[in-house]
């Protein structure tokens, strides 16, 4: 949550990392398997329309050999509010200067361009039924629906896939901040993934039902120890171990 969102909420919220994962933009392009390595102006020119077609030399250079139709390109967006769409959009305005004043970051953006899926699901079904499409999904939902996907060039100018061990990478220079509300998109780092970020709940300080308090205290604790080895098989990266340090005294705020 922002700043001002803090401040209009009618009770003081705390926020809980849950664990980290990542934001595939996957694609469907017609004749061409191969996993695909996009710059990011050609990434953030696609989504601001600046570069409409499959074969534009800012795509086709960085893949020799890839026979890419000289094809529209049709982007495909989440319709309604995700935390998705907010590490996606945050990547964009981070990438590109001219997304951060046309477009900006949120939880729902006013698009330049695309095609509306409601849920990952949604963008996951649009993309794969839609000839010359590129979207962005969570990364279980691209293995799941086994859709294309490729390499996104890092702030260090390197490609990288979206993967648990790349989204570790990401977080590994980050600085946490006391209330848990921290960017990892487009971190430094060779083998950092881009689009990645931390998850979040949101949590009562001073929760009125104080035994449902007490249900949710063990909950968090139960999360930051034996529930952090689930995260693995569903996607995503369990958080590092100073988070979890420093999450676990900050339960210490919830009053019950």
């Amino acid at each position: 949550m922002s700043e001002a969102q803090l401040v209009a909420a009618p009770v003081v919220l705390l926020h809980f990392t849950t664990f980290m994962g990542c934001v595939f933009h996957v694609h469907n392009i017609e004749g061409v398997t191969s996993s695909l390595n996009f710059t990011q102006k050609a990434i953030s020119g696609i989504f601001l329309v600046n570069i409409t077609m499959w074969n534009d030399p800012e795509i086709a250079n960085v893949n020799p050999g890839v026979s890419l139709p000289g094809s529209a390109i049709v982007v495909v967006h989440r319709s309604d509010g995700s935390g998705t769409t907010y590490c996606w959009a945050d990547f964009l305005t981070k990438i590109s200067g001219e997304w951060a004043r046309r477009v900006g970051k949120g939880t729902s953006v006013n698009w330049p361009t695309g095609l509306g899926g409601k849920g990952n699901e949604g963008v996951a079904g649009l993309v794969k039924q839609t000839p010359g499409s590129i979207g962005y999904v969570e990364m279980i939902y691209a293995l799941q629906n086994k859709i294309s996907y490729g390499k996104l060039q890092n702030k260090s100018g390197k490609f990288v896939e979206c993967s648990l061990a790349s989204v570790s990478a990401a977080a590994a220079s980050a600085k946490m901040p006391h209330d848990f509300r921290v960017s990892i998109t487009n971190t430094p780092g060779d083998t950092a993934y881009p689009a990645s970020t931390f998850t979040w709940l949101l949590v009562y300080q001073n929760p009125s039902n104080k035994e449902k308090g007490k249900a949710l205290v063990e909950f968090l604790n139960w999360m930051l120890t034996d529930g952090q080895k689930y995260a693995q098989d569903l996607g995503y990266a369990p958080l590092p171990a100073p988070v979890v340090e420093l999450e676990k005294a900050a339960i210490n705020k919830v009053k019950i």
